[in-house]
């Protein structure tokens, strides 16, 4: 109807829900504080920009091509597990209550340590022997 295959969207549905399941988990082990590293969300956004770099270089470099891989597990889980708005939101309360060196630590440690995650994901999927 609107152009869109309804399979792939039940596949970023339902691995966007598997990974909000699991955000959701880590959040609960720790309530929000604006003086304190926020871990849930900290962990959450590294470990998906890693299954994110894994999946990614792993399905376009080494197993057939498929319609319902990639939504289902990168745009669907690891878009469900990272969360750059809830980031966000952390980082201004911080500079909200002044606590602004810890703001630019947690910005700069989240991305520099982000793209790491990603770059050893692919580096591992890259120099893996594929059996045959």
């Amino acid at each position: 109807m609107f152009g869109y295959d309804v399979r792939e969207l039940v596949a970023v549905f339902a691995g966007g829900a598997l990974g909000t399941v699991a955000r959701a988990a880590l959040e609960t082990l720790a309530a929000p504080d604006p003086g304190r590293w926020p871990w849930p969300t900290f962990v959450a956004n590294i470990v998906g920009a890693f299954l994110l770099g894994y999946f990614t270089t792993r399905l376009l470099e080494r197993l057939p091509v498929s319609s319902y891989r990639r939504p289902l597990l990168g745009t669907g889980l690891c878009g469900g597990l990272t969360t750059f708005s809830t980031m966000q939101v952390e980082t201004l309360k911080m500079l909200e209550h002044r606590h602004y060196a810890l703001a630019a630590g947690y910005l700069a440690a989240s991305i520099a340590v982000g793209l790491l995650a990603l770059y050893i994901a692919t580096a591992l999927v890259r120099h893996v022997r594929v059996r045959g």
